[in-house]
């Protein structure tokens, strides 16, 4: 393994650490502030930290564009006409999906611990098999495996003796369809967009959008509550949305598909880490086995095969 490769990789799982810590982060935040509220100020913030990242990519594209002599300045310039317009679409389709998963997901901690959130959340890498087949990709053998292993983590994790469901858990269980859907909307837009941290800027500004409606419409905003919720506030926007995206798409450029998402599932495992160490969240054995299952189906749906590239297309 190359020096750059290793990089690459410390780089996602710095990521996964990120995103992982910060589900402490939305769970000690509702003391605060309502759901909305917070996502409301938290993806404001990570729109502006990606503003400077964007600028830097903007000058370096320059650079390459100059150096090459790019041809034919008026067919690039309907291309670009054409390309703005796939980008603010994609944005605004994203931003919307994106507002859905991050609501239900906020919502639900209020419900439950920052561990379990995790571990649910992280279903969708499984999930992303089953929507798929929506759109006529035929899931392998090891990704079916890895949606019964998920099946049974899930019931062991969620579901109680009396077959009931925690409504914290069930919230949390939807928002992560809507995770599902915006990891197979964005790898259908990607592929007709240039730059993906604009389309990140403009999705975390509809989702900020959103979320501000919600929050004047729903609930009481003081500026006095989002100043005592300032700091998880700060690590959820600017740290796991501005930087842990910058970092993601730093490191998947120099890492394969699959080892990066085998390091960045590890959010779930980190999510019930930090949730122990910081707030004390217990988990009961059964509740533990589930997480197990749960992470297994994750890794097991990311392996690769020798008959297709990959488990998520």
């Amino acid at each position: 393994m190359n020096k750059e490769k290793i990089i690459a990789n410390l780089l996602l799982l710095l990521t996964s650490i990120i995103w992982g810590s910060a589900f402490v982060a939305q769970r000690v935040g509702m003391d605060y502030v309502g759901p909305l509220t917070f996502g409301f100020v938290r993806f404001i913030l990570a729109a502006l930290v990606l503003i400077p990242v964007m600028h830097f990519m903007k000058r370096s594209n320059e650079k390459k564009v100059s150096a090459q002599k790019w041809p034919d300045e008026d067919l690039s310039r309907e291309e670009k006409k054409q390309e703005r317009k796939t980008l603010l679409t994609a944005g605004l389709i994203c931003g919307a999906i994106l507002f859905c998963g991050s609501t239900l997901q906020q919502f639900g901690l209020v419900f439950t611990t920052a561990g379990k959130a995790g571990f649910i959340t992280a279903l969708y890498i499984v999930l992303v098999p089953i929507f798929s087949m929506v759109l006529r990709h035929k899931p392998s053998l090891k990704c079916w495996v890895g949606v019964a292993f998920g099946a049974v983590g899930l019931y062991l994790l969620c579901i109680t003796e009396s077959f009931t469901i925690a409504p914290g858990d069930l919230i949390v269980l939807i928002g992560a369809g809507f995770w599902t859907a915006h990891l197979l909307v964005i790898d259908h837009f990607l592929k007709k967009i240039k730059d993906p941290v604009q389309l990140s800027f403009i999705q975390f500004s509809v989702c900020a959008l959103l979320s501000m409606i919600g929050a004047f419409l729903f609930e009481d905003i003081y500026l006095s509550e989002i100043i005592d919720a300032a700091i998880p506030i700060f690590y959820a926007g600017a740290l796991s949305g501005g930087v842990g995206f910058t970092l993601q798409i730093v490191g998947q450029k120099h890492t394969s598909p699959t080892v990066a998402s085998l390091l960045l599932s590890m959010e779930a495992v980190f999510g019930a880490v930090f949730g122990f160490l910081i707030l004390n969240e217990l988990m009961t054995s059964r509740e533990i086995v589930g997480c197990i299952l749960m992470f297994s189906a994750i890794v097991i749906s990311q392996l690769p095969d020798k008959k297709k590239p990959e488990c998520i297309s």
